[in-house]
């Protein structure tokens, strides 16, 4: 019998030999031991299921009607950028030796995966000024929580970790869910204006804090003082924790130099499009002491018996290859084909490269607050930018946005949604954003609020 619906192979025929092989009659007969009272009663309210070009056509209609960066010229960051991808990327990855590897088991037969992961473990400390990276992890969010997780397991009898309200949202967020599971304490330190409020920092850091976590450029795009945060911390014995924009790091001091413990992020500003949102990829790099902590797995660079050079998968940390009540998370996977990505991305570009594309960033940042400040906006940030400031209007953000993407223009993120600040608008600006465009959305942005 021929499935009309090729993705689903469970066929009338393949129903009746399965029920047949149980010794049953009926789909009904075997569900009959779940109680009635909490089994469906009827049919779900679904469609009735449509052929494949049926369904290819309606779901290209439903993509056609998004509005994203290849339509418009979008102003919209807080995670995710619209950044320069050197065409080779998309080429290499799309071999089939990277596109359909999975993790490097027998090293002998991976040596080319193996390579690849190890060169991005090598850029990632470049960046940081670090010791050691890992091969990476889902992303920047659930790194955060993997760098407290190790903190707090680093420590003895502190069980408490300050964050920063300057800090991604959702970075928090998933920080609080894996607390609540890890059993320990997460409390969040308030801002003074647009950056971590040092003072209250100091007041709320105790002798059972393990880990102090802030954002290097910070949520607002601001460059907070790592090097006086750290002094903090260190006062009191606590671990400092970075979270930083990679493509930054090509011209701010790197977290490293500047005391930081273990440095985590996302590498989707290099190399990785954006995708409405992912998949992206998180990297995660410390100091010598907490190597053997790490989460995730290291690839290490060997030699075999012929004094060849040679990789191998080195320093697991996971359950899969140590007692679970030694490892120090239950992380089994990493994004390879997104580390390699960026990998590509820092290597086309190169070191100069990567300085101009961030240098673009700052400056292109710099020249729209101006804009937009001589045509009357308050710019909200005190301190020095990245590539993202905040702007306060006279509206709402959300009604702005509208009327700016009637005008052909995907604006900032509301800051009304995660902070309560109405009104504020995070706008960023990347080095794909041209003047003429800066320009004209300053004067739609204009236009729309005194509209």
């Amino acid at each position: 019998m021929t499935n009309t619906y090729r993705y689903l192979p469970d066929t009338k025929q393949d129903q009746e030999e399965m029920l047949k092989f149980l010794n049953i009659s009926s789909v009904e007969e075997l569900f009959e031991d779940i109680p009635s009272e909490i089994r469906l009663k009827g049919e779900l309210d679904i469609p009735n299921a449509d052929s494949e070009p049926v369904l290819l056509k309606k779901m290209s209609q439903l993509a056609a009607r998004n509005k994203n960066a290849n339509d418009y010229p979008t102003f919209l960051g807080a995670g995710t950028y619209d950044h320069y991808i050197p065409s080779v990327v998309d080429h290499m990855i799309s071999r089939s030796e990277f596109y359909t590897a999975y993790t490097p088991y027998q090293p002998e037969i991976s040596q080319g995966e193996l390579q690849a992961i190890f060169e991005f473990q090598t850029m990632v400390c470049e960046l940081t000024g670090m010791d050691a990276a890992n091969s990476s992890m889902y992303d920047g969010f659930t790194s955060l929580a993997e760098a407290a997780s190790l903190a707090v397991a680093s420590a003895k009898k502190r069980s408490k970790v300050l964050v920063s309200n300057g800090v991604h949202p959702e970075s928090r967020a998933v920080l609080q869910t894996v607390a609540r599971g890890q059993e320990y304490t997460v409390e969040e330190v308030s801002l003074s204006s647009d950056v971590t409020d040092l003072d209250q920092l100091k007041a709320q850091i105790a002798e059972d804090t393990a880990a102090v976590i802030v954002q290097y450029p910070n949520f607002f795009g601001s460059v907070e003082d790592l090097a006086e945060i750290k002094q903090i911390a260190e006062e009191k014995g606590a671990l400092l924790i970075v979270s930083s924009n990679p493509l930054a790091l090509a011209l701010l001091q790197s977290p490293g130099k500047l005391g930081a413990d273990i440095v985590i992020g996302d590498m989707q500003p290099l190399g990785i499009p954006m995708s409405f949102g992912g998949p992206h990829c998180g990297y995660f790099a410390v100091k010598q002491k907490f190597i053997r902590k790490i989460p995730g797995r290291i690839v290490g660079q060997t030699q075999d018996e012929k004094g060849k050079r040679g990789f191998v998968l080195t320093l697991q940390a996971r359950e899969q290859h140590i007692r679970r009540d030694k490892a120090s998370s239950n992380i089994c996977s990493n994004q390879a084909l997104n580390a390699l990505a960026s990998s590509i991305c820092m290597t086309a570009l190169g070191k100069q490269g990567i300085r101009e594309m961030a240098m673009q960033n700052i400056e292109k940042a710099d020249y729209m607050a101006k804009v937009l400040q001589r045509k009357g906006f308050i710019v909200m940030n005190k301190s020095a930018f990245f590539n993202e400031f905040v702007v306060e209007l006279p509206r709402p953000v959300k009604e702005v946005n509208s009327k700016l993407l009637e005008a052909g223009f995907i604006g900032g993120y509301d800051l009304g949604i995660d902070y309560g600040y109405e009104n504020q608008m995070l706008i960023a600006v990347t080095e794909q954003r041209s003047k003429e465009e800066i320009d004209q959305f300053a004067v739609a942005l204009e236009a729309v609020v005194n509209g």
